[in-house]
């Protein structure tokens, strides 16, 4: 009875396998005899091979093989290795039933008797295909991204350790800092930046922002393999692995110099645009108010020179008093002219001039203004070509620029006036247009500018002389000068190394003889006694014109608008006509085209200060330039009859 129950545990044991071998379907587990034949079958088998236990039963296993494997040998060497190794495990392609392929996971172990002898093979198949598609597609995407990143030229992509060494390298770091992977990775990232930013731990103080806020994202200048630098859009992040420790740093790098550029040119123009716009105003703004002021100055020296007449000559106290008064107002006159002069309203008469004997006619006269603290040494070559430019507006630039020379050296020195002959090509430092130019330099020894001041410099009212001491348009005035005859003022300056101002002309074309400041003009012609009408719509100007045109025995008419004007010119017989260009509805010029079209034998002249006058206007006007005197007047007449005989 005993025995009987051993018996039916030892069934009970065989059963419990089987049934456990049956009821796995995630496996194939069958058994071979020792020559590879299939003795056994569980469903597991079944469902993934594709056989049921009657159709495999007694086939060799070598039919779940493909026929290249087949043809290798796999089979046997399979079951060899196993006999011999006592395990064989590989992963490889099999056959179902139905020809499809599945990539299986194969173990076969020898199944030995008590004597050891081989009764066959256990074998165990595991069918893998998801998982290999999963392994192949992870693959593959790692390769795509791989070749991605390797693609990528216009960005730098790699990766740092966690302490900044480089552990990859693509394409476009390649390109953008110039190392070869082999010369880099292993490298820490720090030799990228330049020595400044090393020496106050940029390199470290990235790393840490990127672990501590998670990225880390700054422009700045970066270096190059051979010491070039430039500017860079850097990006760092963190990486973590799924426990959340760091492993590394991703890296992305873009060379964006050139759009820095771009938009630092960009920035530039804006300001050019800015400062023409903010000198055109200023410049328009100056305009107007030295034509005001100079109708107010008309008045003032008019009267004063008129008064002048008729003090007693004996009263040397009240010609005194009026002396200074004309002085004053000269002096008015003369800070008008330095505004007319940058708003370019300045009437100018460029012709030829002889700088060398401008600037020695003027030696002596700058010695005794300037003081004698004040050596002038002047370097004129003989043989100079003539300049183009108004002898006397170049005289008082070359006054200007000296006196501002001379008030950078408190304490005395040298002022060096030179001048040379140079032909322009395109591109050169002045801007100018190419072509012959004099370059007429003033140079001083004095305390210098820095880069702020001179770009200031040139600016209307900026002046670095204390409240009271400068107005800040003598530079303006120069700089208005010079471009109004087609040239350009070039400033030169540096802390403690003095100032250059270049006055650059263009070299005069014609051949007639160079003109010089203060040439005695010739004696107006005598006039007789003529009926003038004088048109002027400030009535302090145009009660000085009278008074000046009656005091040279004139009879005169008046108006204060060419409306009046023209309506006198129908009714009276006028030898002569006096008027001003600023009028409201119609202009001086406006009113000369009139009266050149129904009167044409009538000698007119324009009284102004403006050098902008209509395109249309004839250049042979004859022209008077406010503030005048009566001298200037007596001139302007003559010329004026003079153009009407030559006619």
């Amino acid at each position: 009875m005993k025995h009987n129950n051993n018996f039916q545990d030892t069934l009970s044991v065989e059963s419990r396998y089987r049934l456990l071998i049956e009821a796995v379907t995630d496996y194939a587990i069958y058994m071979l005899d020792p020559d590879g034949i299939v003795s056994s079958w569980n469903p597991g088998a079944e469902r993934f091979k594709g056989y049921t236990s009657g159709e495999i039963l007694g086939q060799h296993f070598s039919r779940f093989y493909s026929e290249e494997d087949r043809a290798r040998g796999l089979p046997a060497i399979a079951l060899a290795t196993a006999a011999s190794a006592g395990k064989f495990e590989s992963q490889g392609w099999r056959m179902r039933k139905d020809g499809t392929r599945f990539w299986a996971h194969v173990v076969i172990d020898p199944i030995r008797g008590d004597n050891g002898e081989l009764m066959g093979f256990a074998k165990i198949t595991r069918d893998l295909t998801q998982q290999k598609f999963a392994e192949q597609e992870l693959l593959k995407s790692e390769q795509q991204f791989r070749l991605l990143v390797q693609g990528v030229t216009d960005y730098a992509l790699y990766m740092l350790d966690p302490k900044g060494h480089v552990s990859s390298w693509n394409f476009g770091a390649q390109r953008i800092k110039g190392y070869r992977p082999d010369e880099i990775i292993g490298q820490h990232f720090s030799r990228f930046y330049t020595p400044q930013d090393r020496e106050t731990g940029e390199p470290q103080k990235a790393l840490d922002t990127a672990i501590r806020e998670g990225r880390f994202e700054k422009e700045g200048w970066r270096m190059r393999k051979d010491g070039s630098r430039f500017w860079a859009h850097v990006v760092i992040d963190p990486i973590r692995d799924e426990t959340g420790t760091l492993i590394g740093f991703a890296k992305i790098t873009r060379d964006i110099t050139e759009r820095r550029e771009a938009a630092s040119a960009l920035e530039q123009t804006r300001e050019a645009l800015f400062q023409s716009q903010k000198m055109d105003a200023i410049g328009q703004l100056t305009g107007g108010v030295a034509h005001d002021f100079n109708n107010l100055l008309m008045a003032v020296l008019g009267s004063l020179e008129l008064l002048s007449h008729r003090l007693p000559p004996d009263d040397a106290r009240a010609r005194r008093f009026l002396d200074n008064a004309v002085q004053g107002a000269k002096r008015g006159a003369t800070l008008t002219q330095r505004m007319l002069s940058f708003a370019r309203r300045q009437e100018l008469d460029p012709k030829p001039v002889a700088l060398p004997t401008l600037v020695r006619s003027m030696v002596e006269l700058l010695e005794r203004s300037l003081g004698s603290a004040i050596t002038i040494r002047t370097d004129m070559p003989d043989g100079l070509p003539a300049a183009q430019a108004d002898a006397n507006q170049l005289e008082l630039a070359v006054l200007n620029l000296c006196m501002n020379a001379r008030d950078a050296m408190p304490d005395g020195g040298e002022i060096h006036i030179a001048a040379r002959c140079e032909k322009i090509a395109p591109g050169h430092k002045t801007g100018l247009p190419a072509g012959d130019y004099l370059c007429l330099s003033i140079r001083d020894q004095g305390e210098g500018m820095d880069a702020e001041t001179l770009a200031k410099a040139a600016e209307p009212f900026f002046t670095t002389k204390g409240v009271g001491k400068g107005t800040g348009l003598g530079l303006p005035m120069v700089h208005g000068m010079a471009e109004q005859v087609h040239g350009r003022l070039m400033l030169d300056s540096a802390p403690g190394k003095g100032t250059t101002a270049a006055i650059w002309l263009p070299a005069a074309k014609s051949a007639a003889a160079a003109s010089q400041p203060g040439e005695a003009s010739p004696e107006p012609l005598a006039q007789r006694a003529l009926t003038i009408l004088a048109v002027d719509d400030d009535a302090l100007v145009l009660f000085n014109t009278v008074a000046m045109l009656e005091e040279q025995g004139h009879r005169v008419l008046e108006a204060t608008s060419g409306e009046a004007a023209l309506a006198l010119l129908q009714d009276k017989r006028i030898d002569m006509v006096i008027t001003d260009q600023a009028m409201p509805q119609m202009t001086g010029a406006q009113l000369i085209d009139v009266i050149r079209a129904r009167w044409p034998g009538l000698p007119v002249i324009l009284a102004t200060g403006y050098a902008e006058l209509p395109a249309g206007m004839a250049r042979d006007t004859p022209r008077l330039a406010k503030p005048f005197t009566e001298a200037d007047l007596a001139k302007a007449m003559a010329e004026s009859l003079d153009a009407i005989k030559a006619s």
